[in-house]
């Protein structure tokens, strides 16, 4: 009987690899198992998980002959998981001893649909703990309650999958958007909040996340940044009237940010970006669009002018 299947999904994920793996094999217990998605790698990742199926007795490896994106890859994981519980490990992060048994214990102790926790963000030696923004611990809560205010960060603006335990039978809630290579987790966070029934946060910072990596998604500059606005386009789509202008001040906030850092992006892509930032823009309601603008500094607000 599984008690935990952990999903890890990693391309070319060579140089970080067995740190994600050490670190779970200093968490293993015999009802805990380890599903690695190798998406399309061309290193040589393959033969550094095939390295620990010594250390790793409950390890399962999906391939990928080409890439799919990480969307795709953490649903073949999810298909393959016989765990009552579920949770996520990016392949270039790692966790530290002792969290997936504290894990498994917030949630079995709380009795709720899924538990989100703190982080860890790593930037080379320098080590910053990050909090989920909801101040109410330890309790059950409603999730469509940590959703608003609108122009406060709250649950959904926390979307990290890793930062979380999560039961299986949520079932299809738990899978994310099929080819979509960044953003994935923003409409899966949205669902997620939107129907399922309970949730908690518990003050448990044992996932330690690598910042600034060179082949990090937030760091490419080609067009698997539009995924972006199919991500939002999906949120958009099925947000309930109630939480419309949280979706909508979200979307806002973010298109700022990314235009902030077009300097990434390949020429066509930037163009390709603004113009369908503007589209998207032009299609939502004038009055909520406006209310948005209005909580975003003067200089921020005006990137989003031209657009």
């Amino acid at each position: 009987m599984i008690t935990l299947s952990v999903i890890v999904p990693v391309r070319d994920g060579e140089p970080y690899i067995a740190d994600a793996l050490t670190s779970l094999a200093r968490n293993a217990r015999a009802d805990f198992e380890v599903i690695v998605v190798d998406d399309g790698s061309a290193d040589a990742t393959g033969e550094i998980v095939a390295e620990f199926r010594d250390e790793l007795p409950a390890l399962h490896v999906i391939r990928h002959a080409e890439a799919a994106g990480l969307a795709s890859a953490r649903n073949a994981g999810l298909k393959l998981a016989s765990g009552r519980y579920v949770t996520f490990l990016d392949g270039d992060d790692w966790i530290g001893r002792g969290y997936l048994v504290a894990l498994v214990a917030a949630i079995d102790g709380l009795g709720c649909d899924f538990v989100r926790v703190d982080h860890v963000q790593s930037d080379g030696r320098k080590r910053e703990p990050h909090r989920a923004p909801e101040a109410r611990r330890d309790v059950v809560l409603d999730p469509r309650d940590a959703i608003l205010p609108t122009a406060a960060k709250t649950m959904v603006d926390y979307p990290y999958a890793w930062a979380g335990i999560y039961r299986r039978e949520l079932g299809d809630l738990l899978a994310f958007p099929d080819g979509l290579h960044t953003a994935e987790d923003r409409p899966w966070i949205w669902r997620l909040h939107q129907r399922a029934k309970s949730f908690a946060v518990v003050s448990l910072s044992g996932v330690f996340y690598r910042r600034g990596l060179p082949q990090s998604l937030t760091r490419i500059g080609d067009e698997r940044q539009l995924h972006f606005f199919d991500a939002f386009d999906l949120v958009l789509a099925e947000v309930e009237d109630p939480f419309r202008a949280k979706a909508i001040r979200t979307f806002v906030a973010l298109l700022a940010n990314h235009l902030e850092m077009s300097d990434r992006l390949t020429p066509d892509t930037a163009a390709r970006f603004a113009e369908r930032g503007a589209a998207t823009l032009a299609g939502l309601p004038a009055d909520l669009v406006a209310d948005a603008l209005g909580t975003l500094d003067p200089d921020r607000r005006a990137l989003l002018r031209p657009t």
